[in-house]
């Protein structure tokens, strides 16, 4: 943009200003009635690969008719987390001229980009690029610019990225090609609304260095047309030309921010043959508020005047006055939506860049967070990820092992190949919009991950987002207005259910016991604030609604959950819902207060949630699993712990709970995770016992990053994953018990290395098992599942099915408890739909049950059903009576009149039976032969095939596939 532009409209701001007199600001602000100096661009990332300047630079701007003496001011800067005084301090000298700019040059990054046109003043000044807080003082000392303690210092203030201190909302977008710019709108009140994220944009930096309100020399422009001003590279081969240009409009955009619309070949369009066409026929026009308002409308033909360049990974004309934009005489053919193949690779996608597209075939809904890492889609922006297809994005690490690179490469080359953003038409952010809704969030038409996506409307086929790391996406040909959507180019299909599905939970046989595993979300009884006045208890610090309100726990204090008794009330709603809609029998629970640890009464937290329970459900319905007396000191334990709920009426305890308590003064597996803790349950009509172990592993956001992929603190969860796995050997011995769930929250995806060591262990995964199509958990837009129930062998032949219930990761974080009252829509129900962020898993068991008659079954399983010479296979052998009595007596497993093997039934007719070693390839038919008892006739279970393989080989000297 031009010099005299940018000065004419901060000026308008700086009058507009004072209309925001009244407001109540969070942090120190420019003067409203433009009397003083402001922070009008900060260039963060100079001298770094690529970078348009070699030094980093803050512009300093004089709203004001009078030159402003800097004797006195400095310009400060303080890191990200930064909680004091300013580590950067530069005294500033000289005076700025009425409507003028002054240039501090700082710091370098390195030896690129050109130098800096004269800047004012030079300094070692060096923010960061990543986040940050600069602030213009009236002190030349050290200045703590939190508002509390700044004491008027502060004239101006802009933080960006991760910053701890801003004007309301950090901005962000910067780069080694864009600045932060105070943002120059016709709306210039919202842009001066002392909000960073809204008055900021990430701009190509254009230092003022000294130049004044001059006017810059006319450029003739250069013909070309849009294909030749496009060409086929990642970037226009005409970036910095002026061009000459016409075409047709094919979707304009008046308001939401983008100001501008785009522009297309008469004609053009269509079926498309991405092999051949290599270059788009589209192009957005960015007017510049010297241009004015947006008045085209989809279907002029015009001819534009503007300068070539990119911004957030497209190519852009950006015109400077309204007469750059000329209307043509005589009618053109409107452009046709193009359809194609999908455009897998880069190169396909960005030959559709601008141009008008019809989305052909399938496409799921892959994200729906807010807040999602640069490059995601992310719904503060009104944005959906999507995926073609029919799945989602998938962690690499889901569905390939993480020491396999070529399989994880795969993976990351079909979720590229797959991306794509659906945008909502604007460059809003609804971060602290209280006034606003984002689009694509609704309660009635809910838009969840899995969901499949039909396309009603063409879109524009383009690239945007945050200038750092751009990404590909559809926008809108008009902006799309939550909360009723108006204007979506989609629908999306409704993919809530009301409880899990009860097919997948019986896919093998009718369960009679259901186990579940659900994370809670830092349930907290223990609150941030218990006397609801807003004031912290302990020191908490609250996340704050757009009234100021608490909604849950920030920082501060050891509490993690809900902020007041209204906000747990909300919390423990969706909960409870979600809890009795499971109709499991027996449920894990994870990040559940400890309130042993927090100085209350053991398990207080998980009575109070049992209690909530039996109020819904009623009275009795669920019983809390005590804790285990095997815990190490509570003054070892988290604040966050594992518990047990069940059902009463469908099982019965053994014995006490026990724990992995091997914190061995910090130095234990678990020293920095939560603790195993297990039951041994037993159905009340009788039948097989078996032992349930809930686990919660250390977490991927903390700790050595073991550099193969699977997130911080891998090697952590590999020694718990193995402390487990011999643990859990010891219980089985001490109780005497067969099947073995361990279910819970492990941190790890389904491939990763702490399930390995499981799966070694002869474990398997339910979800595996039984499908493998289902994910509980959503990170930075690709689905996995975080939550597992696995089963030895003897529970793996009783399991019947298993199901991920998505009612949480794939749903908006604005339909959590902890976002109440942030936008102008209320979105809270009580309903189970993101009463979490994991998905629980349901698992169906058939246990058998108690008989009397004297007529028998038999019933046979063997797993594994493929083995290799050398190997072994466990058989699960059950006996059922007339109405439910046990029989007791002896089995046989035999390869036909061959005895393998004898076992005696245990208490519920069931016997888990190891099978010799396999000496000799072939195909054995193994059956069960039950000999009866006093009470019992005998009884032979139907063939059951067994495919014994030769023994596998390796060449000498080669390691095999395994891990060493």
């Amino acid at each position: 943009m031009s010099t005299q532009h940018r000065i004419a409209t901060l000026a308008a701001c700086a009058v507009a200003g004072s209309a925001l007199t009244g407001l109540a600001l969070s942090h120190a602000t420019a003067a409203p009635d433009g009397s003083g100096l402001v922070i009008s661009e900060a260039y963060v990332n100079g001298g770094s690969a690529g970078a348009t300047f070699s030094n980093k630079f803050v512009e300093v701007y004089n709203p004001t008719s009078a030159a402003i003496d800097l004797t006195g001011y400095s310009l400060q800067y303080r890191s990200p987390t930064g909680t004091a005084a300013a580590t950067g301090v530069v005294p500033l000298s000289g005076t700025v001229a009425p409507g003028d700019y002054f240039v501090l040059q700082g710091d370098s990054n390195g030896a690129n980009g050109s130098a800096l046109p004269s800047p004012d003043q030079t300094s070692s000044l060096n923010p960061g690029g990543g986040g940050g807080t600069l602030f213009l003082a009236n002190a030349t000392s050290a200045v703590d610019p939190d508002p509390a303690d700044a004491q008027g210092a502060v004239v101006d203030l802009v933080g960006w990225g991760s910053s701890n201190l801003a004007e309301t909302t950090p901005t962000s977008g910067n780069s080694v090609t864009a600045s932060h710019q105070r943002i120059t709108a016709e709306d210039v009140v919202n842009r001066d609304s002392d909000d960073n994220a809204n008055d900021f944009d990430a701009l190509a930096p254009t230092p003022g260095a000294g130049l004044g309100p001059t006017t810059p020399e006319p450029v003739e422009p250069t013909p070309l047309s849009i294909e030749q001003i496009q060409g086929t590279g990642a970037t226009s081969p005409h970036v910095g030309t002026t061009v000459l240009t016409s075409g047709v409009v094919t979707a304009a955009y008046p308001s939401g921010g983008l100001y501008g619309f785009y522009l297309q070949v008469p004609g053009s369009g269509g079926e498309l043959d991405l092999s051949v066409h290599t270059a788009s026929r589209g192009i957005f026009v960015y007017q510049a508020q010297g241009a004015g308002p947006v008045t085209v409308r989809p279907g002029d033909h015009v001819q534009v005047t503007g300068a070539v360049s990119e911004y957030a990974g497209a190519t852009q004309l950006t015109v400077a006055t309204a007469g750059a934009i000329v209307p043509l005489a005589g009618s053109a053919p409107a452009p046709v939506a193009a359809t194609s193949a999908w455009p897998a690779t880069a190169a396909q996608k960005e030959s559709l860049e601008g141009m008008l597209y019809r989305p052909q075939g399938d496409f799921t809904v892959n994200n729906t967070y807010y807040g999602s890492k640069a490059g995601q889609a992310d719904s503060r922006y009104g944005e959906v990820g999507l995926a073609q297809g029919t799945t989602p994005l998938i962690q690499p690490t889901e569905v390939a092992d993480a020491q396999d690179a070529a399989a994880i490469a795969a993976v990351v080359a079909d979720n590229e190949a797959r991306a794509i953003v659906l945008d909502d038409g604007s460059s809003v952010s609804f971060a602290g919009k209280g006034d606003l809704t984002p689009a694509y969030v609704s309660q009635q038409e809910p838009v969840t991950v899995g969901a499949r996506v039909e396309f009603t409307e063409p879109v524009i086929f383009t690239q945007g987002g945050a200038p750092s790391a751009p990404s590909y996406r559809f926008q809108p040909t008009s902006p799309v207005l939550g909360p009723d959507n108006a204007a979506s180019p989609a629908t999306f299909e409704n993919v809530r259910s009301s409880g899990p599905d009860q097919a997948r939970i019986a896919a093998d046989g009718e369960p009679g016991l259901k186990v579940a595993s659900f994370n809670v979300l830092n349930y907290f009884t223990t609150l941030g604030d218990a006397d609801d006045d807003n004031i912290g208890d302990g020191g908490c610090v609250a996340y704050r609604d757009r009234d100021g309100d608490g909604n849950n726990v920030d920082d501060g204090c050891a509490q993690r959950g809900a902020w007041d008794p209204a906000d747990l009330t909300r919390q423990q709603a969706k909960i409870v819902k979600a809890i009795n809609a499971l109709d499991a029998d027996v449920v894990g629970l994870m990040e559940i207060e400890n309130s042993a640890a927090l100085g209350e009464q053991a398990d207080e937290a998980t009575q109070s949630l049992v209690a909530a329970l039996n109020a819904d459900a009623g009275a009795g319905t669920w019983a809390a699993n005590p804790s285990s007396a095997q815990l190490p000191p509570v003054a070892e334990q988290d604040v966050i712990t594992n518990a047990i709920i069940y059902r009463p009426d469908a099982v019965t305890r053994v014995g006490d709970a026990v724990a992995l308590g091997d914190q061995s003064s910090g130095t234990g597996a678990f020293s920095n995770a939560r603790e195993p803790i297990g039951q041994v349950f037993e159905p009340v009509g009788g039948g097989e016992q078996f032992l349930y172990v809930v686990n919660h592993f250390k977490s991927k956001g903390s700790g050595v990053d073991d550099g193969t992929g699977q997130g911080n603190a891998n090697p952590d969860r590999i020694r718990q994953a193995e402390a487990l796995r011999d643990w859990v050997a010891t219980q089985q011995q001490a109780s005497g018990v067969g099947p073995v769930l361990l279910g819970g929250d492990f941190n790890a995806y389904t491939q990763e290395d702490p399930l390995q060591v499981l799966y070694a262990a002869g474990f398997v995964d339910a979800t595996e098992k039984f499908g493998g199509d289902e994910w509980s958990y959503v990170f930075d837009g690709l689905s996995g599942s975080l939550d597992h129930i696995l089963l030895n062998p003897a529970a793996a032949a009783l399991a019947t099915g298993s199901d991920v219930w998505n009612i949480n990761a794939g749903e908006s974080i604005l339909f959590e408890y902890s976002r109440w009252n942030y936008h102008a829509t209320d979105f809270h129900a009580d309903t189970p739909y993101r009463s979490s962020d994991h998905d629980p898993v349901v698992v169906g068991l058939d246990l058998g049950g108690e008989a009397s008659a004297i007529a028998t079954t038999t019933s046979l399983k063997v797993a594994p059903s493929r083995v290799r010479v050398g190997r072994s296979a466990t058989a699960i052998v059950r006996v059922r009576a007339e109405e439910g009595a046990r029989p007791g007596g002896t089995v046989e497993i035999r390869n036909g009149s061959t005895v393998l093997a004898t076992a005696t039934l245990r208490r519920g007719g069931v016997a888990v039976v190891r099978l010799p070693r396999f000496t000799a390839p072939g195909r054995l038919h193994l059956s069960a032969v039950y000999l009866g008892d006093a009470t019992h006739d005998g009884s032979t279970s139907s063939l059951v095939g067994v495919t014994v393989h030769p023994a596998k080989h390796h060449k000498h000297g080669k390691r095999g596939h395994g891990r060493p």
